[in-house]
């Protein structure tokens, strides 16, 4: 039994790793947006029709709904988020001769007068 819950263990951790959980700035600023817009969305519609039906309960409850609908919007790294990945600079090698200073390091030793 013990042997079962490890592989068992085991084959959910890499189905667990191969799911994408980055976004790109621009992803952040589009989840960003659609966020703010469904609240402000759900809070206008739920501020109207609990003052049409005299019940601020219903308000509560489409605001609360928005909220739900924006999270499962917004909250996963879902592929529309992810068009735009950064291109990263590659690894410069470094030499064998000499280690070289940290930039932090050198400015650090300066001395201004």
């Amino acid at each position: 039994f013990c042997l079962f819950l490890i592989i068992f263990s085991e084959k959910m951790l890499s189905v667990f790793k191969n799911i994408p959980t980055h976004m790109d700035y621009k992803g952040q600023k589009l989840a960003e947006q659609i966020f703010q817009g469904i609240i402000l969305i759900s809070a206008v519609i739920g501020f109207v029709y609990g003052l049409i039906v005299e019940q601020f309960g219903w308000t509560v409850y489409i605001v609360l709904a928005g909220f739900a609908v924006s999270c499962v919007l917004t909250l996963p790294p879902w592929p529309m988020y992810r068009q735009n990945p950064l291109s990263w600079q590659p690894t410069l090698p470094e030499t064998s001769g000499e280690p070289s200073q940290k930039p932090q390091e050198s400015l650090k030793k300066k001395k201004h007068k």
